[in-house]
């Protein structure tokens, strides 16, 4: 009988862990309870999330509560593990990582019916630490807090967070910093480093529990696949082409694409030096650990599509018994991710545009507009929101205008970009409306998360994480009281670097 998949029939208990992949064999993960604490403070608490994953923790007090969060309590029926994955970091192999600092608690069934792991970052060494502490900074947590909510609220598939937790003791990077603990929750944790660390090892039968495993929990409408593992890898790249497109119609830059960061259900996850652009430069690299710019901005599509490849390297000894047909199924799959992430990304900036038909030059257009701003170093976020008062007509046309530096070149754009709205005939204030729905206002902006750290950190202040907690769960909304989180950093606030949290 396969295990629950990623949509099930939920148990009635309200608080049910189904922990299935810890019912894998030994070799997936190593038993581990966290490492306790000294004083656990609970700083916040997504009782929304936790509402969704049915959690019943309106009993706990503040204390209790992070007690739990910090790893200090294990809830009953937890299976506390550390997962075993390789993986290729900045394009080198390494046969074995695993989590280091992070604790899969276990698996509840939510509201809705999907599994959906609770895993601890920061919450003690594992035997995959490689000799690291195996704790996380505030500063990194608060960040992932911020950055991963955001997404979710744009609509991006991500994984979520439940709780921050400061742990009462300082960890040594550059300096000493006040530790946390971060409540992740997910999809599953499972990465094209998981397979990849039986692939090492030549465990092939491992690698085909494994893919057995992801198709009964995420992808269970396989089974119906005359050739299910070829339909799974062809599944997953979907899944990459739709997420990473969404990446860069959003201006976000992961940072860190390394093949342990690309989870298998989809979602965004590891929220370490990544960032969202505010000049539009294609080039664009923050994570102060990429240095040559492998994952910049405009490389995310062929990162992700040799992420992929090295993936699909894996699942050769499933595809086909003969070697070389196996080797050509699995390139076919892998060509065909850049077809794929070509139609999702033009189809997402025809929707910021507000193109609601098709036209053979619609591909130029938008590549004129996104040129004539790297030319200009406009805001990214700010061009396409001003893009939706423009549909309106000449007054929004006159503000967003203001962005440009080269004016000409911009009504020369404009003339062409309403020449073709008019050719789509709709409404202009249904167009306005529907551009305003997928083109933010408000973004995670480096500097106020910046911000939100120094003040966490140096003042044990945190009314301003709150407060962009708060402003991001609504990005497409106007919150006039808000309206200083929409501006781009002034010269002197520019973050030009972003930071790993180990």
């Amino acid at each position: 009988m396969p295990l629950s998949p990623e949509k099930t029939a939920r148990p009635p208990s309200a608080f049910p862990f189904d922990n299935s992949y810890a019912r894998l064999p030994s070799d997936f993960q190593l038993p581990q309870r966290p490492t306790s604490v000294a004083q656990p403070r609970l700083v916040k608490f997504n009782r929304p999330l936790a509402g969704e994953l049915g959690l019943d923790l309106d009993a706990l007090d503040e204390t209790a509560a992070a007690a739990f969060f910090s790893g200090v309590d294990v809830p009953a029926g937890a299976e506390p593990l550390a997962m075993a994955y390789a993986g290729h970091q900045f394009g080198q192999f390494v046969p074995q990582l695993g989590d280091g600092r992070a604790i899969l608690l276990g698996e509840v069934i939510d509201h809705n019916g999907f599994r959906r792991d609770i895993q601890l970052k920061g919450s003690g060494p594992t035997p995959f630490s490689r000799r690291g502490d195996g704790r996380a900074a505030l500063g990194p947590v608060l960040r992932e807090y911020i950055v991963s909510e955001a997404m979710y609220a744009l609509g991006i598939p991500t994984t979520r967070a439940l709780a921050a937790v400061v742990t009462g003791e300082p960890v040594y990077r550059q300096t000493a910093v006040p530790g946390a603990v971060f409540t992740r929750v997910a999809a599953s944790h499972i990465r094209v480093g998981t397979f990849q660390f039986f692939a090492a090892r030549g465990d092939i039968e491992a690698i085909r529990t494994l893919a057995d495993y992801v198709i009964d929990r995420h992808y269970p409408e396989i089974h119906e696949a005359g050739h299910p593992y070829v339909a799974l890898l062809e599944a997953m790249i979907e899944r990459q082409a739709s997420l990473v497109a969404r990446w860069m119609t959003i201006g976000f830059i992961h940072g860190v694409m390394n093949t342990d960061n690309m989870t298998i259900s989809g979602e965004t996850i590891d929220f370490g030096p990544c960032a969202f652009m505010d000049a539009y430069d294609p080039a664009k690299v923050f994570s102060s650990i990429d240095q040559r710019g492998r994952y910049a901005y405009q490389n995310q599509p062929s990162a992700a599509q040799w992420n992929l490849a090295r993936l699909a390297e894996t699942f050769l000894p499933l595809l086909d018994p003969d070697p070389d047909q196996a080797v050509a199924l699995a390139n076919d799959l892998v060509v065909g991710f850049a077809e794929r992430y070509q139609l999702h990304w033009l189809n997402g900036m025809r929707d910021k545009l507000g193109l609601f038909t098709e036209e053979d030059g619609d591909q130029a257009l938008i590549e004129g507009l996104l040129d004539l701003m790297h030319r200009n170093q406009t805001d990214f976020t700010l061009t396409f929101r001003g893009l939706c008062d423009a549909a309106l007509g000449d007054e929004g046309v006159a503000a967003l205008r203001t962005l440009f530096a080269e004016t000409d070149s911009f009504d020369l754009w404009i003339a062409e970009w309403q020449a073709r709205l008019a050719r789509d005939g709709e409404d202009a204030s249904e167009r306005a409306e529907a551009m305003r729905d997928i083109n933010p206002l408000f973004i995670p902006r480096n500097h106020r998360i910046e911000a939100v750290i120094a003040a966490a950190v140096d003042q044990d202040d945190f009314s301003l994480f709150e407060q962009m907690v708060e402003v991001l769960a609504d990005p497409y909304e106007q919150q006039q009281r808000f309206a200083d989180y929409a501006k781009p950093p002034l010269a002197d606030e520019q973050v030009f670097q972003t930071f790993c949290g180990t």
